[in-house]
């Protein structure tokens, strides 16, 4: 499916998924974050996808997905906090890595919407027209999503590499 097909296929359905979202989330803007990760996931298999068929059971099955990872990954960071004492697998990580392996593996650990928004924009060069378009968000959840990001990047990166130093 090229892009055309793609935006006249699967960004209609953006309303129905958002709808449904709402009803699983029962928050707004965990509904909107929900329903961009679902549009990201579907544009990453838009070669594979047919615009003669019916994608909606499809785009349905991801957004449940993801919100059922999006609950597990919860639940297991509330537990990783609950059990991390002082932070001393990161610390190795950091002293064991370079700046750029190290970026990378903070990038691979942020939340899925930042993590392909944040790729999209700044490894693949997409302009921000084009990841909107594509995932049928608006500018301000964009650049939202974008700053999340990067401030979540530079936060990590600042904490790994202090302690880098320390050591």
């Amino acid at each position: 499916m090229v892009k055309r097909d793609f935006i006249e296929t699967i960004v209609p359905m953006r309303d129905w998924l958002l709808n449904r979202a709402l009803v699983m989330t029962g928050n707004a803007d965990s509904a909107e974050d929900l329903v961009q990760e679902t549009m990201l996931r579907l544009w990453g298999m838009h070669d594979s996808l047919d615009a003669r068929k019916d994608n909606a059971p499809l785009a349905f099955t991801i957004m449940r997905n993801r919100f059922i990872d999006n609950k597990r990954r919860e639940h297991t960071a509330a537990e990783r906090s609950l059990t991390d004492d002082d932070g001393s697998a990161a610390d190795e990580e950091a002293t064991s890595l370079g700046d750029m392996e190290l970026i990378r593996r903070i990038i691979d650990r942020l939340p899925p919407l930042q993590r392909q928004t944040f790729w999209m924009k700044e490894v693949e060069g997409y302009e921000a027209c084009e990841i909107m378009e594509i995932t049928s968000c608006t500018a301000e959840a964009l650049r939202q999503n974008l700053s999340r990001a990067r401030r979540k990047i530079r936060e990590e990166y600042i904490i790994l590499t202090e302690r880098r130093i320390k050591r």
